[in-house]
């Protein structure tokens, strides 16, 4: 059973309501599960831990998604859930609360432990809310225990950050009212890139600056009404609403992919603290010449190639918005597994007339309308990658480009190599 619905694009940004539709798909879909994005916050939030109460399956995609070898000391792990608990012979509670007593025995270095569902620990409907109440009271204040979902079943795989986040927002401190303006980088950023872009915002005279998530869980940021916030990634949409429901104002901007996008981005907070255009030129111009240069050298791999993209990662966008107005790329189709026309405005203002935008997947119909268009480059998941390959099109992973650091002027080249590679390895294959 699959729905198929054309709607008018609807956005106050204005400039894509040139382009006529976009449309929406219901009916069977190719992602990962919310599980995936442990594979980066693990990395990013350096004293906490991510339990997965799931099944074996869930160990083993952890597991392979991170290559993690089998006597390193990873921030993740699961708690199996195995036929005794499916039966009801042992009580799942009791069995958490022993696996998490041995992990923080074990491991002392740990102040924050997610306790992270699935698809089997929803379908058996464990209580980890309660569960996590239950261990913080047991183990605080050496350890805070939250709970947020990771399930595959109605998410695609980005939205499992979004709901880590989410779930540390109410325990950020509370910014005294009548603070100086602060401003907040939402979003799991790479440390380099963190760092570069602490670097120009504070050369700019913007010094106020805390990352969400930061690299300490005990190093919360403070927020309230004096909080202004950027996002770096586009799918933090309930951590948005959040956010905004503790004070924050959130800054209107497209994302920081490529040159154009970065410099937008920066502008945005440079406007919010009224950074004179003068000082901001100064302090962007160098990085700014450096990426225009290094994509130069991309560009003649991309310029004029179709590139066709499924839904999956919620980058869809403004990663096409970075290769049609910056590398000459055209849009065949614009995937995405939800359009947040809100938080999207700035880059569907950007998209040129006529860029024809999926919102969900009808995965058969869509690879129909990829065949009939004949692209250079797919950009997909895992689950369609080899396929499309062995019938000789080239494809780009979709997760590759959330492992990856590619936001600012630093990262502008790489992210476009991301794609040209791709194309390139195809060439010296034919020759």
């Amino acid at each position: 059973m699959s729905t198929h619905t054309v709607i008018p694009i609807q956005s106050d940004a204005g400039s894509c309501d040139t382009s006529p539709l976009i449309t929406t798909e219901r009916g069977q879909r190719e992602v990962f599960c919310g599980l995936t994005g442990i594979i980066w916050l693990h990395r990013k939030i350096q004293d906490a831990f991510f339990l997965v109460v799931g099944s074996r399956t869930c160990a083993h995609l952890i597991q392979s998604a991170a290559g993690v070898m089998i006597f390193a000391e990873p921030r993740f792990g699961t708690a199996i859930i195995d036929e005794r608990d499916l039966a009801g012979l042992a009580d799942c509670n009791d069995e958490l609360d022993k696996v998490v007593d041995k992990l923080l025995l074990r491991r002392p270095d740990i102040r924050t432990l997610f306790l992270v569902g699935s698809c089997p620990s929803e379908v058996i409907k464990l209580d980890l809310s309660r569960a996590a109440e239950r261990l913080s009271r047991r183990h605080n204040p050496a350890v805070r225990v939250l709970n947020y979902s990771g399930s595959g079943i109605e998410t695609t795989f980005t939205q499992g950050e979004d709901a880590c986040l989410n779930a540390l927002v109410p325990v950020l401190p509370t910014l005294p009212s009548g603070s100086k303006p602060r401003l907040m980088i939402v979003g799991t950023l790479a440390d380099i890139v963190e760092d570069q872009m602490r670097r120009l915002l504070t050369d700019m005279g913007i010094r106020d600056v805390d990352f969400f998530p930061p690299r300490n869980s005990t190093q919360l940021p403070e927020v309230g009404p004096d909080t202004v916030f950027l996002l770096a990634q586009p799918f933090l949409a309930d951590t948005t609403l959040s956010l905004e429901s503790r004070g924050a104002k959130r800054l209107s901007a497209p994302f920081p992919l490529g040159v154009e996008g970065t410099t937008a981005w920066l502008q945005a907070a440079a406007r919010s603290f009224g950074i004179p255009p003068n000082t901001f030129d100064d302090v962007t111009r160098a990085p700014r010449q450096r990426a225009e240069v290094a994509l130069a050298r991309q560009r003649v791999h991309l310029s004029g190639k179709k590139i066709f993209f499924f839904p999956d990662s919620q980058l869809e966008i403004p990663l096409a918005r970075f290769l049609q107005r910056e590398m000459g790329m055209q849009l065949a189709e614009i995937g995405t597994p939800y359009l947040h026309r809100k938080l999207m405005a700035e880059e569907l203002a950007l998209l040129p007339a006529g860029a024809r935008i999926t919102e969900g997947q009808h995965v058969e119909n869509q690879l129909d309308r990829c065949h009939a268009e004949a692209p250079d480059l797919v950009v997909c998941g895992l689950g369609l990658a080899n396929p499309l390959e062995a019938q000789g099109i080239a494809t780009k992973w979709a997760i590759e480009l959330v492992f990856t650091p590619i936001q600012g002027y630093e990262q502008a080249a790489d992210l476009a190599e991301l794609f040209s590679r791709p194309l390139r390895r195809r060439i010296k294959l034919a020759a």
